[in-house]
């Protein structure tokens, strides 16, 4: 038969046990959330990977295409004369002419 001692003694084991249970219990939903977060940064890392790679790819590409070849003869030649243009704010303006066909300039010397 068992004693009372024994009794107390298997029931504290018992105690002991679910204690520990529930604590790895714990440490297992605290590593899978580990493992979560782990896995998401690896696919983060993996995106972030293959972009790199990809613009890397690009780049490279850019560069092997062959440059225009620049004919220096004729980017030192002089356009001519009637080809040059001044720019925009250089050129004197053409003059305007009114309902009458003469220019402002000479209407109002004319009424003066």
């Amino acid at each position: 038969m068992a004693s009372l001692s024994s009794i107390n003694a298997l029931q504290a084991s018992v105690v002991q046990a679910e204690r520990q249970v529930q604590r790895d219990q714990v440490r297992v939903s605290e590593d899978a959330d580990r493992l979560d977060a782990s896995r998401d940064q690896l696919n983060k890392d993996k995106q972030t990977l293959s972009d790199n790679q990809r613009d890397s790819n690009q780049a490279t590409q850019a560069t092997q295409k062959p440059l225009p070849t620049v004919n220096l003869t004729s980017a030192i030649e002089n356009p001519q004369r009637a080809e040059q243009q001044l720019p925009a704010d250089l050129v004197a303006p053409k003059p305007q002419v009114n309902t009458l066909g003469q220019t402002i300039g000479k209407f109002i010397n004319v009424t003066a």
